[in-house]
């Protein structure tokens, strides 16, 4: 496997969760945003997204516990659905919640492979 520049990557894997978030809070907000994907697609999309998401967080954030970083990505997504009550036209639920969470806990699997890969943790 060719070097690749640790330090480079797990900045650009920040910038990527970070860009990912304010996607998700601001771009969420926008009205229209509760129509983009039709049941039953937004569950697929909740569980890339926040699959995503794990995997940044993972590669950027290598001095948290992965367990605790699972519980901090499911946390983000709880902080979602909350934030859809304030957003006219989108609606929580908790089998969103549940799309996030087994996401993060597929990319949280993938994670521990990838990172050991890369000499990450």
């Amino acid at each position: 496997m060719a070097h690749i520049n640790q330090h480079y990557l797990k900045l650009v894997a920040g910038c990527c969760f970070f860009l990912m978030l304010a996607g998700l809070f601001i771009g969420g907000h926008q009205s229209g945003s509760g129509s983009l994907f039709p049941p039953p697609w937004d569950k697929l999309v909740h569980f890339i997204f926040y699959g995503a998401l794990t995997v940044f967080a993972s590669i950027a954030f290598t001095k948290i516990p992965l367990p605790l970083l699972g519980l901090l990505i499911v946390g983000i997504g709880g902080a979602d659905e909350i934030h859809q009550f304030f957003v006219p036209g989108r609606y929580p639920g908790l089998d969103d919640l549940l799309a996030d969470a087994a996401g993060c806990v597929l990319a949280l699997i993938f994670s521990t492979w990838l990172c050991s890969k890369l000499n990450l943790r």
